[in-house]
């Protein structure tokens, strides 16, 4: 049985594959001490995933987003931590 290889990830990989990339950057030991991280989309992800993301993150409590540029992003919560 041959198997259909597909060199693009779905939307709903790049999604999954993207949140993935975006929870490891914020579980770093560096990130985690200045509570605050900077991301840029890959060109290898999809607009879409990275909106769905990027979206989700927003509408999270105690988390703060700011759009830097398109398709940049700085992620914070430290703020939060401070209260």
């Amino acid at each position: 049985m041959q198997r259909d290889y597909s060199p693009t990830p779905s939307a709903q990989d790049s999604y999954e594959l993207l949140g993935r990339r975006i929870q490891r950057l914020v579980a770093s030991p560096g990130v985690q001490k200045i509570q605050s991280v900077t991301v840029s989309r890959l060109e290898n992800e999809s607009p879409e995933a990275w909106e769905r993301v990027i979206r989700e993150i927003e509408e999270t409590n105690g988390v703060r987003l700011d759009r830097i540029a398109p398709d940049v992003v700085r992620i914070g919560w430290r703020e939060y931590m401070d209260n």
